[in-house]
């Protein structure tokens, strides 16, 4: 069978298979389902480069594991949260083409990153230190923290997700620089990650 098959790559897999799961929630308009799905990827996410740390892996396996990783981030954060903020725009023509946007800004951050990674990777073997832009996985957290926002304090979700939508797509190419997190920010994105869950599990269907 084509491909490497080893245990760095399971979390990735595991994430890409959750958002599908996410994206059958978005089409049945589970939204909250759809939002958990999302945000399981996301922890997927952020682990798998740890995991694959700790193997010695060979220079294919290494371009191996950034394609494969973008690939599914397309899927996780790409396309899920383009379908789940085109449903809840309510069939509007503008969550339409704001969608079709985003994923498109999606696409072409993570072709531009894999080309990017590479080449760092023949220079130096230290881990990354900073993004470029705002990295696609920030959806897992933004998009779940605004459908809770909206649905305390009864704001406009049709028209407050694809604006947000929209404002993402533009920082996945603004070649801003940000510091990766070390693990104080990795668990304050757990602690928001858990209490979004916690406000999904209470909502039910209903966000």
């Amino acid at each position: 069978m084509l491909g490497f098959y080893n245990y760095t790559v399971i979390l990735t897999y595991f994430g890409m298979l959750a958002s599908l799961t996410g994206i059958v929630y978005a089409i049945d308009g589970n939204s909250s389902a759809a939002l958990a799905c999302l945000m399981v990827s996301g922890v997927c996410d952020m682990f798998d480069g740890k995991v694959a740390s700790t193997k010695i892996r060979t220079e294919k396996e290494k371009r191996f594991g950034v394609q494969i990783d973008s690939l599914s981030d397309l899927i996780c954060f790409g396309v899920l949260p383009a379908l789940l903020v085109y449903k809840v725009s309510e069939g509007n023509i503008a969550g339409f083409y704001i969608s079709g946007i985003y994923l498109l800004c999606a696409l072409i951050r993570l072709a531009y990153f894999n080309v990017d990674e590479e080449e760092r990777q023949t220079q130096t073997d230290a881990t990354r230190e900073e993004y470029h832009g705002l990295p696609v996985t920030t959806a897992a957290l933004l998009l779940p923290a605004l459908f809770c926002l909206c649905h305390f304090l009864r704001l406009p979700l049709a028209k407050l997700a694809p604006a947000l939508l929209f404002i993402m797509g533009v920082a996945f190419l603004t070649p801003f620089r940000l510091k990766k997190p070390k693990l104080a920010g990795k668990v304050s994105m757990l602690l928001c990650g858990s209490a979004e869950i916690f406000v999904l599990l209470m909502a039910g269907g209903d966000i």
